[in-house]
């Protein structure tokens, strides 16, 4: 490492910084409760459940039947001033019309059924969507415990650097050290001032994701430790993922959903029968008497009423539809190929995913045993080092190297510390078991079939379950 790089680095030790301080007020689980309550991105994913809901509605009204009321008015008036006569006639009607689906080769059984199925997928969706916000809360968590200590560090280290540059000046001005030394110092302090400006602003921009993350900026935190419940072993948190994970059953679903699809599309070339039932009366009317040609004054013949009712059925028998509904066959079914496919694909990115959590897990355990170790040895290597440079066996350019291993260690400790949580937080995720329930979070767990039971079965209405 060149002289600058390890001068960057410089400071004293800081024993006590890495450590929580008790009066920290917001705790990890805190914050996973209020991303779950409060993220945007979250709530929008709750949103599109409830709509995927009323798909299951909208199918089912295939089994229900249609009512139409049809009205017609006219009026219409003649007069002959030849003769003096004239006709004056209004018309009126109205009527009602209910149509029956009776058989339509099974497309709503199956769209209700693909429509339930889409439902069971989104759900799982949703569970998917929650395990990640609220992994990212957690990470988001410890990235600003990690960058707040970090730019702690780096402050210190530039306070304990001008403390050197001071010291190398007076030991300059008494003729002990030399202008190479106070050079040297100046240049650490200078480096250590732009790598506090830095670390200071990547503090800001982790603050500015918990905000968006979790819903609120970021207070004071307690410092936390890896998340409990975790597999005894990868090959538990193999079975566990293939079996729990919400992608995978998500995907499941959506092949379901696909394989009733296909079979809808090919009820459109089975026969298709329905009734109707018709009520309608209409009325007539005009001047009460008019002339005949003899000239003389009979009654309108068209006032009055006419009352008619009339029951049908309609038998449709498809014999070629220009090739619309093979087609779509056709395609459902290529749908159908690409849903299993893509339970394979979630399958496969969840093992990697258990693989690449479960190791950087292990990795970062054993890295924070071996950074402690490291710390503790770089302090007292620096503690010797200024002893020899007392007593002139050492030059500032030891003592700010030295210094420089100090700090190197204890921001890899920090960011090793932060790894090791992050990791266990994503084996959870990984395995599809980072959930409310699991966690213990004291928030209202979202129950998403609340508002199914509340809609699947609905007939009419314009509100929406909770009043709008």
């Amino acid at each position: 490492m060149s002289i600058v790089r390890r001068v960057i680095f410089a400071t004293v030790a800081v024993s006590g910084l890495i450590a929580a301080s008790p009066s920290l007020a917001e705790t990890i689980f805190g914050a996973l409760g209020k991303a779950y309550q409060f993220n945007s991105e979250l709530n929008s994913a709750r949103a599109g459940v409830r709509v995927t809901d009323e798909g299951v509605a909208i199918a089912k009204s295939g089994y229900r039947p249609q009512i139409v009321s049809t009205n017609t008015y006219s009026y219409t008036d003649t007069f002959n001033h030849a003769r003096q006569s004239g006709v004056e006639i209004s018309t009126g009607s109205f009527g009602v019309g209910i149509s029956q689906t009776l058989f339509d080769g099974f497309q709503t059984k199956n769209n209700v059924r693909a429509a339930e199925a889409q439902v069971r997928a989104s759900n799982e969706g949703l569970r998917n969507t929650e395990q990640n916000i609220l992994f990212n809360a957690a990470a988001a968590y410890m990235d600003v415990i990690r960058d707040r200590q970090i730019a702690a560090l780096t402050e210190r280290n530039v306070k304990s650097l001008a403390e050197q540059l001071r010291a190398a000046r007076s030991r300059f001005d008494v003729g002990e050290g030399t202008r190479t030394d106070v050079a040297q110092a100046d240049a650490a302090r200078s480096a250590a001032v732009a790598q506090a400006s830095a670390a200071r602003a990547q503090a800001a921009s982790s603050e500015a994701v918990y905000r968006q993350i979790v819903g609120e900026n970021p207070g004071k935190l307690k410092a936390a430790g890896p998340v409990k419940g975790l597999p005894k072993s990868l090959e538990a948190a193999y079975s566990q993922a293939s079996n729990e994970h919400p992608a995978i059953r998500a995907n499941q679903h959506l092949v379901d959903a696909s394989g009733f699809a296909v079979k809808s599309a090919e009820g459109a070339l089975l026969p298709q029968l329905s009734a109707e039932i018709g009520v309608s009366a209409t009325n007539s009317g005009g001047y009460p008497h008019v002339l005949n040609r003899s000239g003389n004054l009979v009654p309108n013949p068209s006032n009055g009423w006419d009352g008619r009712a009339s029951i049908g059925a309609t038998l449709r028998i498809p014999i070629y539809q220009g090739g619309r509904v093979s087609a779509t066959v056709r395609r459902n079914k290529e749908s159908l190929g690409q849903a299993r496919i893509e339970v394979d694909v979630s399958r496969d990115q969840v093992r990697a995913a258990v693989a690449s959590a479960w190791s950087q897990y292990h990795a970062a355990s054993e890295r924070v045993q071996a950074n402690r170790d490291l710390v503790a040895a770089a302090q007292l290597a620096l503690n010797g080092v200024v002893e020899e440079r007392n007593v002139g066996q050492r030059t500032t350019l030891d003592v700010l190297n030295a210094q420089a291993d100090v700090i190197s260690a204890q921001i890899n400790q920090v960011g090793t510390e932060r790894d090791l949580v992050v990791a266990s937080y994503a084996i959870l995720s990984a395995t599809g078991r980072l959930n409310v329930g699991r966690l213990g979070l004291n928030v209202a767990q979202y129950k998403p079939e609340e508002h199914y039971e509340a809609v699947k079965d609905k007939w009419y209405g314009l509100r929406t379950p909770d009043g709008r």
